[in-house]
């Protein structure tokens, strides 16, 4: 008979901050680590979901939701931050469930995380692809449909080889080693960056502030709509998050970096949003495309196309971030026993898990080349909500249960702030569609099989 004190037996936090120390390469500064998590973060929130929200949901108030969803995000965020600081290791909400709550937490949320990462991973790429493959038309290359979507999304259409080349191009680039993929990031996340200031700065010349009237066009039960559906732009720090264990300094840096990258991302999407509302009534924005419309429409298509660019470099490297968490949680479930320990195999000179790399690859890129973007966008953001959840409650309780641990950084006003990430997590859960529970109640059954007939006996706390 299985014992609850078995299944929530728990790593102890020092014997988990000083254990399996030097697997891993540390090669990651604190702005490299800065770079991931605003590559997580800036993405399709600024180049797509602004304008959808923008002109379905919130009207200008649009940075009103992007503002309540910061501020929810900074409640988790600060929680990230303490565990962060004080056990640097791979695996994020997965490691510190596992430390604080017990063992059958930590795997369920290492167990969600899994799928939900890998398909956002998918869905992201499914993304670039559609905007990769209107630039090929543009320039007036004919493509064969057969390549150009998943079966059921248009006349002829076999597989998305973008998308299936992009998710493999990821994963060879991950195998590189972290300090040769944290390099192209940085390069990349630069880019980004300097196309959005672009578009704040250009923007700004052509804001009518007419615009902004009426503000709340929807109510105030519109921004708060539209918080729930930004939200998701506005989380990837838990997944940089995963990357402690490869950083120099984890115990100061990574602290630093979760804070730095929401805040650099926020002052961006409240800028960015003021310009797009501004630059066009939000009744004529496109959803699809809000900011290369609105350029267009004051006579600057030629600005609009750049900005096609930069939206699918800036994607990419939500791409990137997303592929690593998930590499790096699936490795550190393996080293625990949780998983096989084949998966936690290290290449001997680059010292990253090339062989979850590849599988999550290829898994992602038959995702993104054969279902289409709604359902797989749909195997995803539960199981980031709970971990958002899980890691909440666990600072709180490890804060009352061990005050005396060093901690590099500590969460303020506790349990406020931590309180704040559950209650709003909680209630965007309740906005999630009745086929994302379904798919969740699949999975969480899967893991329940085999969290009972392999990862309690293989685990390294039974052995």
């Amino acid at each position: 008979m299985v014992s609850s004190r078995s299944i929530f037996r728990r790593k102890p936090v020092e014997q988990i901050a000083v254990e399996h120390e030097g697997e891993l390469s540390r090669s990651l500064g604190l702005w490299q680590l800065t770079a991931i998590g605003v590559g997580g973060i800036i993405g399709a929130g600024i180049f797509a979901l602004a304008g959808a929200v923008a002109n379905q949901t919130a009207g200008p108030a649009v940075l009103v939701s992007f503002l309540i969803a910061g501020v929810a995000s900074a409640a988790a965020a600060l929680s990230y931050a303490e565990f962060a600081g004080m056990i640097p290791k791979a695996g994020s909400a997965y490691t510190y469930g596992y430390a604080v709550l017990g063992e059958i937490v930590g795997w369920f949320i290492g167990w969600d995380l899994l799928l939900e990462y890998t398909a956002i991973v998918a869905v992201v790429a499914i993304g670039i692809s559609g905007y990769f493959g209107f630039l090929v038309q543009q320039l007036g290359f004919a493509l064969p449909a057969w390549m150009l979507g998943a079966p059921g999304t248009g006349e002829g259409r076999v597989v998305d080889l973008f998308a299936v080349v992009l998710c493999l191009l990821i994963a060879f680039l991950l195998n590189l080693g972290i300090r040769t993929a944290a390099r192209f990031e940085t390069f990349v996340v630069a880019l980004k960056i300097a196309v959005v200031l672009l578009v704040i700065v250009v923007g700004f010349f052509y804001v009518n502030t007419a615009n902004y009237t009426p503000f709340f066009p929807f109510g105030v039960g519109g921004a708060l709509t539209g918080a729930a559906t930004v939200f998701f732009a506005v989380f990837g720090y838990d997944a940089m998050s995963t990357a402690a264990e490869e950083s120099k300094d984890a115990t100061r840096h990574m602290p630093r970096a979760i804070i730095y990258s929401l805040a650099i991302s926020m002052v961006l999407y409240v800028l960015a949003t003021l310009v797009l509302t501004g630059m066009q009534n939000y009744r004529e924005i496109d959803p699809e495309s809000g900011f290369s419309s609105a350029f267009a429409s004051v006579g600057l298509s030629g600005l609009a196309s750049v900005i096609a660019v930069g939206a699918i470099i800036g994607i990419l490297t939500v791409m990137f971030t997303f592929m690593l968490g998930v590499t790096r949680v699936w490795f550190s479930m393996s080293r625990d026993g949780l998983l096989p320990a084949w998966f936690a195999r290290l290449h001997p000179v680059r010292r990253v898990p090339t062989r979850v790399t590849w599988i999550v690859g290829a898994v992602s890129a038959l995702i993104a080349g054969f279902l289409p973007i709604r359902e797989a966008a749909e195997l995803t953001n539960i199981g980031i909500l709970l971990a958002f959840v899980v890691v909440c409650v666990a600072v709180i309780v490890l804060r009352y249960r061990h005050p005396e641990l060093p901690r590099a950084f500590r969460t303020p006003a506790m349990p406020a702030v931590p309180a704040i990430g559950v209650v709003f997590s909680l209630w965007l859960i309740t906005f999630l569609a009745p086929q994302t529970w379904l798919r969740f109640i699949v999975w969480f059954a899967i893991g329940l099989i085999v969290y009972f007939a392999y990862s309690r006996r293989h685990s390294e706390l039974e052995q």
